[in-house]
């Protein structure tokens, strides 16, 4: 039995940072991980992802080049292999960074292997048994694969997968038209395939104002994607192409043959083999970890922290359950997930950048509300790069001034939207934000703009 301070269990974003502070705190710690140190963002989402991303926009602008003047001689090509190499490069630097800093820890051990609960208070990985009165759990979550009528009778990929593959599928079927599969079917429409998405809900990321759904599938269809919403009978089927994927019953063609499938319909957390009945770690119905304010299980010395806890999807959030944590348990804090304000964004081209309430769900309040929004079309920064597609929106209280929530979808939309966010985590009513001086010529200097055009909604 290897006694220690602390054991982590999962090397995502959350587990390394916390082995860190342990280690600077000269506390002995224990960090394990079965696959690879880094977790989903830097092995199969981010890191690849918005690599891969940045490829296919150098593509996109490439093929606009005369549009500023840059001619090119030829058709634009993609060397898919040469794509994908460059973007495992940056996951395995970023990997390897992580490694290196956690073997470099004096006071942590990093164990290979998979780790499952004896006790409260004791782990097993593989022979061998670790016991420490403080455990926390990172391990993060997996893509969802629903027993759709057939899947498994076919080839598909899942995030995981499709950032591995190395050429460009005649016709991707995206499942799923959220913030993943989005991103995967511009990225892949721009790299040169046929692409339909195939989502089963009335409207593309439902979660989002109709607005920004509505804005989101015509800068998607103005690239060539095609879209099916709606799809309630969604099954699939060997093909001598590909695949035959169901999408409607009553209404359009009943099938849309690709020869790829990738499913992005959600994600599930890695909670499921990791013995937790044993230790009084209690489950939700989702197979989440139930966890307090302060992200504390339902056993004592157990915290979950990350996209296994069902607080957040982000690799931010997971970053700040860490924060909590440390903040707590070593520096007299006393912070809580409830005070966190939730700010993300959607990695298309244009990106959509959200923080706080959308209109509906300010709505959903009763408070009176204000609602400004401006077309990028009247935004400079936009018009100067050619890049006018979106529009910028924010949410206010009438009574209050407080500021409910923004959403840009527009160029550097995911760098802008912090200008609100930071001004909602100071609590500054929208007068202050209306009367900053913002730097032109940026997207951030029309903020104040779109204040003074708010208007009751």
């Amino acid at each position: 039995m290897r006694e220690f301070d602390a054991i982590i269990i999962g090397a995502g974003q959350a587990g390394p940072s916390l082995a860190g502070r342990f280690n600077d705190e000269g506390k002995k710690v224990a960090i394990i991980e079965r696959k690879h140190v880094g977790g989903t963002c830097v092995n199969t989402g981010c890191k690849p992802t918005k690599t891969l991303v940045a490829s296919a926009y150098a593509a996109h602008l490439a093929r606009r080049g005369a549009e500023y003047g840059v001619v090119l001689d030829g058709a634009v090509k993609i060397d898919m292999p040469t794509v994908m190499k460059r973007s495992h490069k940056v996951t395995l630097d970023s990997r390897h960074s992580n490694e290196t800093w956690l073997e470099g820890m004096p006071n942590c051990t990093l164990i290979r292997g998979h780790a499952q609960f004896e006790s409260p208070n004791t782990i097993r990985v593989d022979e061998e048994l670790l016991t420490a009165p403080q455990i926390f759990i990172n391990v993060g979550g997996r893509a969802s694969i629903p027993d759709f009528p057939g899947v498994k009778d076919v080839p598909f990929m899942t995030n995981s997968d499709i950032v591995m593959l190395d050429r460009v599928p005649k016709h991707l079927v995206v499942v799923g038209g959220s913030y993943i599969g989005l991103e995967f079917a511009q990225m892949y429409r721009r790299f040169g395939a046929e692409v339909t998405i195939v989502e089963k809900g009335p409207r593309l990321i439902g979660r989002e104002d109709e607005e920004i759904s509505d804005a989101v599938r015509k800068i998607l269809e103005a690239e060539g994607i095609h879209i099916r919403t709606g799809a309630e009978c969604i099954r699939f089927r060997k093909h001598e192409t590909g695949v035959a994927v169901g999408v409607n019953c009553t209404e359009g063609d009943p099938e849309v043959i690709g020869t790829d499938v990738l499913l992005a319909v959600g994600r599930t957390p890695n909670t499921r083999d990791l013995g937790l009945d044993k230790a009084g770690v209690e489950l939700d119905e989702r197979g989440y970890i139930k966890v307090d304010d302060r992200l504390a299980t339902t056993a004592e010395g157990i915290w979950a922290l990350g996209d296994c806890n069902g607080k957040g999807a982000f690799t931010h959030t997971a970053y700040n359950d860490f924060e909590i944590v440390a903040a707590n348990l070593f520096d007299g804090e006393d912070r809580k997930v409830s005070d966190r304000l939730l700010g993300y964004a959607l990695y298309i081209d244009p990106p959509l950048g959200r923080v706080g309430m959308g209109e509906a769900e300010a709505k959903k309040t009763g408070r009176k509300i204000l609602v400004g929004t401006r077309p990028m079309t009247r935004v400079g920064r936009a018009v100067e790069k050619g890049e006018t597609l979106g529009f910028m929106k924010i949410i206010a209280d009438a009574d209050t001034k407080e500021i409910l929530g923004a959403a840009i979808l527009g160029t550097g939309g995911d760098e802008s939207i912090h200008g609100v966010l930071d001004m909602m985590n100071a609590k500054a009513d929208y007068d202050v934000l209306r009367w900053a001086v913002p730097v032109h010529p940026t997207v951030s200097e029309l903020w104040p703009t779109v204040i003074l055009s708010m208007q009751p909604a």
